[in-house]
C-alpha cells in the first residue's frame, strides 16, 4: 500500500484541456457516456479510481494522452 503522504498527488488537468478545446463538462459527459457528476469528481481531484474504459474514452474525445490528462504533483 502506498504511503499516506502520496495520497492526492495525482492532478487531473481536465479543466485546462476542456478550456483549450472550448468544450463543456456536460458535452464531454455526453460524448463519453458518463455522468457530469462522475467527471466533476475527476476534474476536482476527488476521484479515488477511474475505469480504464472511461479514461480511454475521455482521451479519445479530447484527442489527448493519459499523461496530458493526469499528472503527478511533486512532493512539497
Amino acid at each position: 500500500m502506498p504511503p499516506e503522504e502520496d495520497a492526492g498527488r495525482i492532478h487531473c488537468r481536465l479543466d485546462e484541456l476542456l478550456a483549450e478545446r472550448g468544450m463543456t463538462l456536460a458535452r464531454l459527459a455526453e460524448l463519453v457516456g458518463v455522468t457530469v457528476v462522475n467527471l466533476s469528481v475527476l476534474k476536482n481531484d476527488r476521484a479515488r479510481a477511474i475505469r480504464f474504459s472511461t479514461l480511454t474514452a475521455v482521451c479519445d474525445v479530447l484527442g489527448c494522452q493519459v499523461g496530458d490528462l493526469l499528472v503527478v504533483v511533486p512532493r512539497a
